[in-house]
């Protein structure tokens, strides 16, 4: 079996919350591979397949388990919040070579736009047939979370957004 679906599997199993770990292709690998060796380190066992039995079989080595991938969620954060550190750095970069960039705003604009639209057309009730009313309220939404995703990636959203651009800003040192 391949890492990343061991990985999964053990996580999915045992450690619920490092989940969301996996949903960047680019770094599924890497946090798959920590949680592997998080298991065999835990279990005593030299294979992904024989560390995931080993799990199965005793629940008190599943609390270790799960134990041990806390106390190493600090790395698994980094795997996970690398592709926005790197986004960040894009447009730091792109600022410093003296170029402005056109593509973040052109694309915040026509989610802001597109979400005004959407609106407009739902509040004016044009007597417009349900279907086409639903499928711009399912359009209002995405361009929702574009625009809070455009908000969170300029400005952070909230606490937690701060503590993990703290964490973004300790990780590029």
């Amino acid at each position: 079996m391949d890492p990343v679906t061991i990985g999964l599997a053990l996580a999915s199993q045992f450690a619920p919350s490092i989940i969301k770990y996996f949903t960047n292709s680019d770094t599924a690998g890497a946090v798959a591979g920590q949680v592997i060796e998080i298991a065999k380190t835990v279990t005593g066992k030299g294979t992904p397949e024989a560390a995931q039995e080993a799990l199965q079989a005793d629940p008190a080595l599943a609390v270790q388990f799960k134990l041990a991938v806390m106390a190493n969620d600090t790395d698994l954060e980094k795997a996970y919040l690398a592709d926005r550190q790197n986004a960040r750095a894009r447009d730091v970069a792109i600022v410093q070579a003296g170029r402005y960039n056109w593509r973040a705003d052109v694309l915040a604009v026509l989610a802001v736009g597109g979400l005004v639209l959407c609106v407009y057309f739902i509040a004016r009730d044009a007597g417009l047939p349900e279907r086409a009313v639903n499928a711009i309220m399912f359009v209002a939404g995405v361009l929702a979370s574009a625009v809070r995703d455009v908000y969170g990636f300029e400005f952070g959203s909230s606490r937690s957004s701060q503590v993990k651009d703290a964490t973004i800003s300790n990780l590029s040192k």
